[in-house]
């Protein structure tokens, strides 16, 4: 393989892959990932790092994380996936993608490498290691590391972090992770390891006692975010940035603290955000609170981060975010339920191994649906989500593409009304100009 389009063709259409193919790209065991590792000479263990788990908010927190770290003076890598438009938003340093002449030696070193071995890994797995290998050879001080999917058995989890960051639990990927709260959070809380410590985002009665249980278990020290921090409702700056007040034991400890991602549901994330701060500053980490603060304001300039709650369009309004399963939508419907427009157009597509019924029924009935496809191949049929969509009274129409969908609406609206794009994450990926 001779280029950058070679080598990324390859990756899609050789190697098992999650994103597009479903169940089939998912491996229960870390041996491949540990094989790999072992083949690259265990880079991982040539940075330190921060491990973030969560069915929702993770991404959001990684990204705030590697900004605050960034602006704070160290080399920090960002691990995250799935990528929204270029496959080197998974890997980056400082904000900057990973070199594609990186991504082409790298996948030219594990195909020599693997003539003799005979490793099948998967899409996820190869680039895990490609991330690794990619921080340990740039020398990162530090890498804020996401889970793909669960925590226990993901290809991230052979990291043994400095701190270990569980945003919340909500129903997602049950297949694999378990019908109830409990089991999804006995598979999350894998990441905890011994004496590390942990943040757990959000306080809940059935995973808590699991989380409390087997930090105990681990001597690993455990904090609860939203039981040591509030936030009130986010005010809007005239730059645009949402502006919070953030209390611990009751004392205001941050006034105007700025962030430029627009999502009501980030006073939650910014919580978790606090106390892995807090925790790795006890740790030893100069973390400034002038470069907290032009971290958390610069988010989107400094990782590049997409998609949460995004306006990419005006006169109509056009918003997308990225929140597709249960608990995602109810903060997405939340949001809209308090933004001002005179009517509601809905693109949604979904893929069909999420609880599809479950996000239905928590959209509103009076906006105008327009029902669409990614072009992936685990994407739902739009003709299909019409059907199931009318049992939930929710009206429109079905349109082959995301394109065809977004077209429509604009013709549609007038420029008091409002444009949501969701569903799915490869959705606002093609809406994404």
């Amino acid at each position: 393989m001779q280029n950058y389009e070679e080598v990324i063709n390859y990756l899609y259409d050789h190697l098992p892959y999650y994103q597009r193919s479903g169940q089939t790209a998912y491996k229960e065991s870390l041996d491949n990932t540990i094989a790999l590792d072992l083949m690259f000479n265990h880079p991982h263990k040539n940075f330190k790092s921060v491990h973030v788990a969560g069915t929702n908010g993770k991404g959001s927190v990684s990204h705030m994380l590697a900004s605050i770290l960034t602006e704070s003076g160290y080399k920090t890598g960002l691990y995250t996936s799935p990528h929204l438009k270029d496959f080197r938003e998974r890997i980056r340093i400082n904000g900057v993608m990973i070199e594609k002449e990186f991504v082409v030696e790298f996948v030219e070193r594990y195909l020599q490498l693997n003539i003799n071995q005979g490793l099948d890994p998967s899409f996820f797995e190869l680039t895990v290691l490609m991330a690794f290998d990619y921080f340990s050879s740039c020398e990162a001080d530090i890498a804020i590391i996401e889970v793909g999917l669960g925590g226990r058995l993901d290809s991230t989890n052979i990291i043994k972090p400095e701190l270990s960051v569980i945003t919340n639990i909500s129903y997602d990927h049950t297949f694999f992770l378990g019908d109830t709260l409990g089991k999804i959070a006995l598979e999350k809380a894998g990441i905890i390891k011994s004496q590390i410590p942990v943040v757990i985002g959000e306080t809940h009665p059935q995973t808590s006692i699991i989380f409390n249980g087997i930090a105990n278990e681990l001597s690993a020290p455990l904090g609860f975010a939203d039981q040591n921090y509030s936030v009130g409702t986010g005010l809007f700056s005239l730059e645009g940035e949402q502006v919070f007040t953030v209390r611990k034991g009751g004392e205001v400890v941050y006034s105007d603290l700025k962030v430029d991602l627009l999502g009501n549901y980030q006073s939650k994330n910014i919580c978790t955000v606090l106390m892995a701060v807090e925790q790795l500053r006890k740790q030893g980490w100069k973390i400034p609170e002038k470069a907290l603060r032009r971290g958390l304001s610069q988010v989107c300039q400094n990782t590049g981060l997409m998609g949460r709650w995004q306006i990419i369009g005006a006169n109509p309004r056009i918003v997308c975010d990225t929140g597709h399963n249960e608990g995602g939508m109810r903060e997405v419907v939340s949001q809209i339920s308090k933004t001002p427009f005179k009517k509601l157009h809905f693109i949604i597509g979904m893929v069909n191994d999420k609880d599809i019924a479950g996000v239905l029924n928590l959209l509103p009935r009076d906006a105008i649906y327009y029902f669409t496809k990614a072009s992936i191949p685990r994407a739902l049929d739009e003709k299909q989500l019409l059907k199931m969509a009318a049992f939930f009274k929710l009206e429109g129409s079905s349109y082959p593409t995301v394109a065809d969908a977004l077209e429509a609406a604009r013709k549609n609206a007038t420029a008091e009304d409002l444009i949501f794009v969701g569903g799915s994450t490869f959705v606002v990926a093609e809406a994404i100009p």
